[in-house]
């Protein structure tokens, strides 16, 4: 049975999309079978994948019931991807009909059998799309970057997490948070990390072992149509999440059953 994880903050610009887009292709380099599911309006993660976003069907068309599952998957590099698009803006409005919460769980249900990993990005919100994700997901990482205003609206999150665990999905679980765009030489750095191990013990969880640095490569591979590993692979960034992705592997809720893959 494939595992599940969503990344997932409802503050922007904490570096969410790039890591659910370094999380999937350093599993897919490892020969793993991988879904990215891209769940956020903005449609970013696709487009990082090489994704078709604007004139193929999306999650969108899948959550509304009106394409199956295997006519939204595309493939590229290796990597199954369920783009999104902003079609998927409306989603608060427009699914409205009781048991909208599974529409994504029950979406992917027939191929999830298929992976080994399945990796969703949520939005910067917290409101049904987040919600379908929760539902849908095994695990979550919480990605924030070493600045105050990044701490603010956890507790919301907290509140979230608990609601969808106690109604939709009692298995879910809280990896850990993940400290982006990370710089040790920043007194700040130190002091927000402080307070990110605080918070986790509240979350039940953890703060990840691997911090990741900040690097242009980041942004500039994408629009070379490329993963990070393969634009910059002597990056500080691109040794961050490669040693990200082997911490993952090795956590309780990701490990595969029966599998001893390196």
């Amino acid at each position: 049975m494939s595992k599940t994880v969503a990344i997932t903050n409802q503050k922007g610009g904490v570096g969410k999309t790039s890591t659910a887009s370094a999380v999937v292709s350093g599993l897919a380099e490892k020969g793993y079978k991988i879904l990215a599911i891209d769940l956020d309006p903005q449609g970013n993660l696709g487009f990082c994948l090489g994704a078709e976003i604007d004139n193929s069907p999306t999650v969108y068309e899948l959550m509304k019931g009106t394409v199956p599952v295997e006519q939204v998957i595309q493939r590229n590099q290796g990597i199954d991807i369920i783009p999104s698009n902003i079609l998927l803006s409306g989603a608060e409005l427009e699914f409205s009909q009781l048991g909208r919460e599974y529409l994504l769980k029950n979406g992917i249900a027939p191929v999830r059998g298929n992976y080994d990993y399945i990796v969703i990005d949520t939005p910067p919100a917290l409101n049904i799309l987040t919600v379908n994700a929760y539902t849908a997901t095994d695990n979550i990482i919480i990605p924030m970057i070493p600045e105050i205003l990044s701490l603010l609206g956890i507790s919301q999150l907290r509140e979230t997490i608990e609601l969808v665990k106690g109604i939709y999905n009692p298995k879910i679980e809280v990896l850990g948070i993940l400290l982006n765009k990370y710089d040790r030489r920043r007194i700040l750095t130190k002091d927000v990390e402080e307070m990110a191990e605080i918070i986790a013990k509240e979350l039940d969880t953890k703060v990840f072992k691997t911090k990741i640095r900040s690097s242009v490569s980041v942004a500039e591979a994408p629009a070379h149509g490329e993963s990070v590993y393969k634009y910059s692979p002597r990056a500080n960034t691109t040794k961050d999440y490669r040693q990200l992705v082997d911490e993952l592997i090795t956590q309780k809720g990701m490990k595969l059953d029966g599998e001893e893959k390196q």
